[in-house]
């Protein structure tokens, strides 16, 4: 929350929707609650279910969403804000990200290549996605979030958006992503690849031989690597100041 609120953004309107946490997280959440367009802290039917329910309650242009172990960067929604208004025709984007441990230690930063939609369906969902930010036409235009999927939510949303317009790449750090053994989509990684199954499946409207997969998956991985390369993906340097950022935060927590 913090990331957030310390964005100072003027126009922001921050809903937060906490599945009825046992932590603790109602208390820090009733005490920034002045700031906060609509919160609520009740048991929920999981992550997706929650994702729903806060953008029934957003009356806003520009949408995202921060899942509760990963930030926005200093200036984040500033950039995201700016690049919006340059670009009228743009309906959705994606800025890079800084992988981050469970103690919010750097890892290694998430500089990612231009959008393709080959690359997405056929090899992973290569979008950060405290990262990604769209208009609210658009979620409306694909029908929002689909219930059905618990950990693949977000790619078959960005499946559904590329399918009506194309996402754009904003080129800057704006999120900071953990990255640690239990989290969710690594703990059910078959669950999740069934999921990604389904999605491709239903943007291709058909299910391709195990062969033909094979190819597809082979042709979408090279494309992916030549584009990263050439996008300076794999020798990215990170601005000192967001490295000098989350150590700052480290610390603070440390001290708190």
């Amino acid at each position: 929350m913090r990331s957030v609120l310390e964005q100072r953004y003027p126009a922001l309107e921050y809903v937060v929707v906490d599945g009825g946490s046992s932590d603790g997280s109602a208390e820090i959440i009733r005490r920034h609650a002045a700031a906060l367009a609509y919160w609520v802290c009740e048991p929920d039917g999981g992550q997706t279910d929650a994702l729903i329910k806060g953008f029934a309650r957003c009356s806003g242009e520009i949408l995202g969403w921060l899942c509760s172990d990963d930030l926005l960067l200093p200036g984040a929604l500033r950039s995201v804000g700016e690049f919006f208004a340059r670009h009228p025709n743009v309906m959705a984007a994606y800025g890079d990200a800084l992988w981050i441990d469970a103690e919010g230690r750097f890892l290694r930063p998430k500089k990612e290549m231009n959008f393709s939609r080959f690359v997405l369906l056929h090899d992973h969902n290569y979008i950060p996605q405290p990262s990604m930010f769209w208009r609210r036409s658009l979620y409306q235009a694909v029908g929002g979030l689909d219930p059905r999927f618990e950990l693949a939510m977000d790619s078959d949303l960005w499946a559904r958006f590329s399918a009506l317009t194309r996402i754009a790449h904003i080129p800057g750090y704006l999120s900071c992503m953990r990255f640690y053994t239990q989290q969710k989509t690594r703990a059910r990684r078959g669950e999740a690849l069934c999921e990604d199954s389904i999605i491709r499946v239903r943007a291709t409207r058909r299910a391709a031989p195990p062969r033909r997969r094979l190819a597809l998956r082979l042709a979408a991985r090279a494309l992916r690597i030549v584009a990263k390369l050439r996008a300076g993906g794999y020798a990215a340097a990170v601005p000192r100041e967001h490295l000098r950022w989350l150590q700052g935060l480290n610390a603070s927590r440390v001290t708190e």
